[in-house]
């Protein structure tokens, strides 16, 4: 399961551009949370606090314990709008989660067993078609990855979803049983025919015999 982080926000009474560009002149963004049956909730929060977290690359799978004022919520960032140019955070969606809210995540895939792996030890090429599967699970329970053991693989065998170890409160949003990965050849590199290399020799070996031989007829002119 994913780790937690702690943030903690401040209430906002109004919405708008205008209010917008107040927060961030003051380092500050403005955020909302919304779900659970509840009415949604317009918070504002530190920009140095997001910026930390948003480039920890986790907030779509990691559930944030969200301080707001008194109050504490568990929450999971659904939306996070950065800016074009800057690539700075400029706003965040939260959604309230509970133990009965199922959402449907991105979540990295890792290969293990690597060097157990049939094909790789016969120099095969792993191909990875989807480093990411979307999964429906429980969003307090968000795994942090999951892992396809490719121990058994060959060459020329197709890595399925349905070989992914899932937890057993997940299941594959996918309507279908899914490529992971191939395994493929290696790639044989041609060789030049010796053929073709001992024509090229003679061809230069001819050049050679007839500069001579223009030469010898030069000095024989003179």
């Amino acid at each position: 399961m994913a780790n937690t982080y702690q943030l903690a926000a401040q209430t906002r009474d109004r919405a708008g551009k205008g209010i917008a560009r107040a927060l961030r002149r003051n380092n500050n963004i403005p955020a909302v949370i919304y779900g659970d049956n509840k009415e949604p909730v317009l918070i504002s929060l530190s920009s140095q606090d997001i910026e930390l977290e948003y480039h920890k690359a986790h907030m779509f799978t990691s559930l944030c314990d969200m301080k707001v004022g008194s109050d504490k919520v568990s929450v999971l960032a659904r939306d996070i709008q950065v800016h074009p140019v800057t690539d700075r955070v400029v706003h965040v969606d939260f959604l309230r989660v509970t133990k009965k809210t199922k959402i449907a995540v991105q979540v990295p895939v890792h290969f293990t067993n690597q060097d157990d792996c049939i094909g790789l030890q016969r120099q095969g090429v792993l191909n990875v078609v989807r480093h990411d599967v979307e999964l429906m699970c429980s969003a307090t329970h968000i795994p942090e990855f999951v892992e396809l053991d490719m121990t058994k693989f060959e060459i020329g065998d197709s890595l399925k979803m349905s070989d992914v170890n899932l937890p057993d409160d997940a299941h594959s949003t996918a309507d279908r049983d899914v490529t992971i990965a191939t395994l493929i050849a290696p790639r044989v590199e041609e060789e030049e025919p010796e053929d073709a290399a001992e024509t090229a020799e003679g061809e230069e070996g001819a050049e050679g015999e007839e500069g001579d031989e223009t030469a010898a007829e030069g000095d024989a002119d003179k």
